[in-house]
């Protein structure tokens, strides 16, 4: 009891599946495990700013494959495709002089993110991009919690900001929250996420937590494997809510 669980951890098996899908023998464990860690770092630092939900990873014995799902897929492509070339090249790069193996054949995915508001990911970093531009954290959380709200597959958000906020010299924490968010109902599609905002007096901490309804079917975790694999076939009034 009183323990935080983070809530995609928490339904892994029910309504959630593992972004990393590989089998892999005693000896190829740890390779492969340290070269998921990196390439995870690695793109989350160089694609900052592009607007990215998720990264999964695929591993089988024909092909290693890198899918990665952003709201913004024509900045990440680049004009004809030189974008994602030259991702794929400086991934190679920084694998090899690492001492990581890569597999030849080697594929980067780019998924579009149909609705960016209803993903936690996206909006933190909605969140850091304008606390980072120096607009004033109330407004900056109360009209983003709005515009996630006007999208009709959320039921309930909450954000939460913590660090010097507005330049103070004490540290707090303020969260906003409108509709329901059931963290203990372990067939509730919650989404989480946490971002960081780099300002010139510190770091400001973002957490986001989006309620999508409920899922009732039967391995709904593995259902999104099967949608995510046809889509790259195929192509109330806020409250605030202050702690010191």
């Amino acid at each position: 009891m009183t323990h935080i669980v983070n809530p995609y951890s928490h339904r892994l098996g029910i309504v959630k599946g593992w972004k990393s899908r590989w089998f892999a023998s005693k000896e190829s464990f740890v390779s492969n495990l340290k070269g998921d860690i990196f390439l995870r770092s690695f793109l989350e630092k160089r694609l900052r700013g592009n607007y990215v939900a998720e990264i999964e990873i695929e591993r089988s014995q024909k092909e290693f494959k890198v899918i990665i799902h952003t709201s913004r897929p024509g900045m990440i492509i680049g004009r004809g495709g030189d974008g994602i070339e030259k991702l794929r090249k400086d991934i190679a790069k920084e694998m090899k002089r690492r001492d990581i193996v890569l597999p030849a054949n080697f594929r980067l995915d780019i998924a579009e993110v149909v609705s960016p508001e209803s993903s936690a990911a996206i909006v933190a970093q909605m969140v850091a991009e304008q606390l980072e531009k120096r607009i004033p954290f109330r407004r900056v959380l109360k009209t983003t919690i709005e515009k996630v709200m006007a999208n009709r597959d959320v039921l309930g958000a909450r954000i939460a900001v913590a660090g010097r906020l507005g330049g103070a010299e004490m540290a707090r924490k303020e969260q906003i929250r409108k509709g329901g968010i059931p963290l203990q109902t372990l067939r509730a599609d919650i989404d989480f996420a946490k971002e960081k905002a780099f300002m010139a007096y510190g770091i400001i901490g973002i957490k986001v937590w989006i309620y999508r309804g409920m899922k009732y079917e039967k391995d709904a975790h593995l259902k999104s494997y099967s949608s995510t694999n046809e889509e790259m076939k195929g192509a109330s009034t806020p409250t605030f809510n202050k702690r010191k």
